[in-house]
């Protein structure tokens, strides 16, 4: 019973074994084969040749002594029978037909385990009792029959090994189910020798994704060992470069696309009014409101701009703690007062190590994009929660980011609302506050059906 339980542990080990492996080698087809999988594969091979080889020896040796064990006392067996034999045989009191009778007589009385044969001289069998030589799971032994120094037969003793090889087929529970305990270990051990360096591979990764997004003051994650440590300041050092001459570039390719439409606005309106739009007073009117409507965009955009360069320069220069709560409401308030409609949960004792203007730039930037980009009339949710050293501000909005700009969210000058005055830089200078004050800005939800903003900042 105990044979059956540990056959089928192991058959059942194998079996999840196997579909593990299978499931993972039918994902790498299309996301390719991962570190862990190699490693898995590399040492789950070594691991179950070192089981199966050893189950095989260990079984070949048993066998083999066994069979040994069972010659040896085939051998004894027909030395003494033989020796018996020819005792009688001498004088010539008695013939090897009278020896085979004796035999047939014991044999007829009940030991009907005699495996052994008397053979004539020339190789005859008088005698038989037992398995033939030859026959599978079994071992035989002739010893001569000697009298008066001449060989006058021979006596042959079979010994079956049925049985040992009965006690090597119950092992053979025992060996799958160590395969299997040795399979369960390697897949452990891969899966922790794995993890400990993909690990340091996926931050890495993951910290030049944020980078190659705009997060460049995203910190380079804590590596361990000297490869790795190379790898990351090798890493770190390309951030800083790209902070040079290609980021100013791309800056400026940016600002200047971004105040093409407003200076072509200006350019056009003042064209028009000279061409002898001024003498018709309400179409004057008309060009300036549109001339005026276009330097108000730019000076947002060079405010903004210069918003976002000062606290990415120069950070937080001055820290006192901050009550993100009482931000939160005079934030709140300002947006209702525009027609929105905001919830708000807040802890008590939120407070933060920062400057107040810029938290609270930051805190408005987040109220007034979920104003201006959820969906009109429905109620937008404000929570400011204080959890393991941790303040979270989540801003919730019914609505959904297009996929075109999901993963461009807090760079500069991505805006869906341009003709509403948006310049893009409010979700940038958003970032930008989180990260001078040692916190981070993300957007989970994208929607539909809600969007979500965090604002995660220490706990003072």
């Amino acid at each position: 019973m105990i044979r059956l339980v540990f056959a089928a542990l192991g058959a059942v080990g194998l079996i999840l074994l196997a579909a593990f492996v299978s499931a993972r080698l039918v994902r790498s087809r299309t996301a390719g084969t991962s570190i862990r999988m190699q490693i898995f594969l590399a040492l789950g091979a070594i691991v179950f040749a070192f089981a199966f080889g050893l189950g095989l020896l260990v079984l070949d040796r048993i066998e083999a002594r066994a069979t040994l064990l069972a010659e040896g006392a085939a051998r004894d067996e027909a030395a003494a029978i033989a020796a018996i034999v020819g005792g009688e045989l001498e004088g010539g009191r008695a013939s090897l037909a009278d020896a085979a009778r004796k035999l047939e007589l014991v044999r007829g009385q009940g030991d009907a385990a005699m495996h052994l044969a008397l053979l004539a001289p020339d190789g005859r069998a008088i005698f038989t009792s037992g398995p033939e030589p030859g026959e599978p799971a079994t071992v035989f032994v002739t010893a001569p029959i000697v009298v008066a120094g001449q060989r006058v037969g021979s006596v042959r003793v079979v010994k079956p090994t049925l049985a040992v090889r009965r006690t090597l087929e119950d092992f053979a529970p025992t060996v799958l189910l160590i395969s299997s305990v040795l399979g369960a270990a390697a897949a452990a051990a891969a899966a922790v020798i794995g993890r400990a360096i993909a690990r340091p591979i996926e931050a890495l990764t993951d910290f030049a994704v944020r980078v190659s997004e705009g997060e460049r003051r995203a910190p380079p994650p804590p590596a361990h060992g000297r490869e790795v440590q190379s790898l990351s300041r090798a890493i770190d050092s390309m951030r800083r470069q790209l902070e040079g001459r290609p980021f100013v570039e791309t800056f400026a390719a940016d600002l200047s696309h971004e105040l093409k439409n407003p200076v072509a606005a200006i350019r056009a309106s003042a064209e028009v009014l000279a061409d002898g739009a001024l003498e018709e007073p309400e179409e004057a009117a008309r060009f300036v409101a549109r001339i005026q409507e276009a330097t108000t965009r730019i000076e947002a955009l060079l405010g903004d701009l210069l918003s976002l360069a000062r606290i990415e320069a120069r950070g937080v220069e001055s820290a006192a703690s901050v009550d993100l709560e009482h931000l939160l409401t005079a934030a709140v308030e300002r947006a209702r007062d525009r027609g929105a409609v905001i919830e708000v949960e807040a802890d008590g004792g939120a407070s933060v190590r920062g400057d107040a203007q810029w938290l609270a730039r930051a805190i408005d930037n987040l109220v007034d994009n979920a104003r201006v980009h959820g969906t009109k009339g429905a109620p937008i949710r404000a929570s400011l929660r204080a959890r393991d050293g941790t303040v979270t501000l989540a801003v919730t909005n019914r609505g959904q980011i297009g996929k075109h700009v999901a993963r461009s969210l807090f760079r500069r000058f991505v805006t869906t609302r341009a003709d509403r005055g948006g310049t893009g830089l409010g979700l940038a200078i958003t970032r930008a506050i989180a990260e001078a004050h040692s916190g981070s800005a993300e957007c989970p939800l994208l929607g539909p059906p809600e969007v979500q903003f965090l604002l995660r900042l220490p706990e003072a």
